[in-house]
């Protein structure tokens, strides 16, 4: 069997060890022959690929981003895009594609798995870790682990000079990487997208802050919204996908808090730190297990199943299943850290 792998979305750390555990596993037990495409979807799409087997993915468990690429394009969208997808796998005698991806990737690879007849795996991956079935999603450990360091150097520097830190974190609509940074890092505020912030209350409690001697850390996430406005963007252009670019919360925030409590207040967005270098050893080990599975259900002809965590098991889910909706953070989880606010 010839099977065909991909990362699609954004980059994450782990993205490699599953691309490795995928043709280890494949070539040492199964003995599949394996064809990686470039840059997500548009691969498949253009037929440009790169050979794999083991020597092509020695040594890259410890590191970041993908060797094989990875772009938002959506193949729904383009002219032909299922047609030239399918010439394309036959051209390359490609019986089973491995897709390694997030909500859009997985959303395509369903779609072409449900409706289209093509045989799909898939295996999620993403720092916002709000893909459901699934537990975790790898790249998330490292992006909080990013974060809580981020926040720890914060601390020291608010303190020095008396002033309010805003730490912006990634998780588009989602706040898991802010609600565990935040609560991690000693975080004075968090603010999620799941719950819209009252600009007055955030203020009333850097102000309780302030008076204990001590300088405010407010962790947002770039989805974050207040009670009174629209979410802050940076601008309104679109992706492939129908996504807007996020990230700009943090700063007007900032203005904000300055304008009404009188206390300086600086902004530090993490941005794409998040998502580059070194996955943390959970992401190795849980990136490595997907990738076992994965070609343990290509084995089996399980396709349109995306594998994933339950407890400490790995499991198959329907793609469709866990790509129909958002995993959110839980109002009641937020309620559980607000102990911590002010």
């Amino acid at each position: 069997m010839r099977v065909g792998v991909l990362t699609g979305g954004g980059d994450c750390p782990g993205l490699n060890a599953v691309i490795r555990a995928v043709v280890r596993k494949g070539v040492q037990e199964y003995g599949y022959d394996f064809v990686g495409f470039r840059d997500g979807w548009r691969g498949p799409l253009e037929n440009d690929t790169v050979r794999l087997d083991i020597p092509a993915v020695r040594g890259i468990l410890p590191r970041g981003g993908t060797i094989l690429g990875s772009s938002r394009t959506n193949p729904l969208k383009q002219e032909d895009g299922i047609r030239r997808i399918k010439e394309n796998l036959a051209k390359q005698e490609v019986e089973a594609l491995i897709a390694i991806g997030g909500e859009d990737t997985l959303g395509v690879a369903a779609r072409l798995s449900d409706e289209y007849g093509v045989p799909c795996v898939g295996v999620p991956k993403t720092i916002d870790n709000d893909l459901s079935a699934t537990d975790y999603t790898f790249g998330f450990d490292t992006a909080v682990g990013i974060a809580t360091e981020a926040i720890d150097r914060l601390h020291t520097t608010a303190e020095s000079h008396m002033r309010v830190l805003v730490c912006e974190v990634m998780g588009r609509h989602a706040g898991w990487i802010a609600i565990h940074s935040g609560l991690a890092g000693g975080a004075n505020v968090i603010l999620i997208p799941e719950q819209r912030f009252d600009v007055d209350k955030v203020c009333a409690w850097i102000t309780s802050r302030f008076k204990a001697s001590y300088a405010p850390i407010v962790v947002v996430a770039e989805g974050a919204m207040p009670k009174d406005g629209d979410m802050v963007l940076k601008d309104e252009s679109l992706d492939s996908f129908g996504h807007v670019r996020l990230s700009g919360v943090g700063e007007w925030l900032a203005k904000e808090i300055e304008k009404r409590t009188g206390k300086e207040a600086r902004t530090t967005v993490l941005g794409h730190i998040q998502r580059g270098g070194t996955p943390s050893a959970f992401d190795r080990w849980l990136a490595t297990r997907f990738g076992l599975h994965a070609i343990e259900a290509v084995r089996d002809r399980d396709f349109g199943k995306m594998v994933a965590l339950r407890g400490t098991d790995i499991v198959r889910v329907p793609i469709g299943e866990a790509t129909a909706k958002l995993k959110t953070v839980d109002p009641k989880l937020y309620e559980e850290v607000g102990v911590f606010f002010g």
